[in-house]
């Protein structure tokens, strides 16, 4: 998931920028969404920066919670990495992020043949504040890699 919208206020750092009104709004739309669509999440990654939790709060997602200052301006690579270290006890993983990093996993992860090709268009198109992509892992976190899961949909909380 993408952080909802996010305000820029004179004076405040990158990382230290609250959520909009807006923002506040479509992160609720966001938790009703996933609660509705998504099997009960068992454990959520959010990068540090305020938006990012502000938008994890707003959701209401009742999930413990690693706060990553890595997941903040992530690579790929990196966000990745960080889904690797999630315990294979956990079924499903939610994690809240920044772009371009996103999208840029999201469709890394998506294995072309079992993925949705409307889906992956629509995400290398846009990917906007507080869009949601649900990727299915077939073999645990530790062994994710790119080409590792399947892409099934993204939505955009409106």
């Amino acid at each position: 998931m993408r952080h909802a919208k996010s305000d820029y206020p004179d004076g405040v750092a990158d990382h230290d920028r609250p959520l909009a009104a807006r923002g506040v709004r479509e992160a609720g739309l966001a938790g009703d969404w996933l609660r509705a669509h998504v099997p009960a999440i068992d454990r959520v990654l959010c990068s540090s920066a305020t938006r990012t939790r502000q938008t994890l709060d707003r959701t209401q997602i009742d999930a413990p919670v690693t706060y990553s200052e890595r997941l903040y301006g992530a690579t790929t690579g990196t966000m990745i990495d960080e889904i690797n270290q999630v315990d294979d006890g956990v079924c499903t993983l939610l994690v809240v992020g920044h772009e371009p990093t996103v999208s840029s996993v999201a469709l890394g992860l998506a294995e072309p043949d079992r993925s949705d090709r409307a889906v992956a268009e629509r995400i290398s198109t846009k990917f906007p504040t507080s869009g949601i992509a649900v990727l299915w892992v077939p073999d645990g976190w530790a062994h994710l890699e790119l080409n590792g899961a399947e892409l099934a949909t993204f939505h955009v909380p409106r």
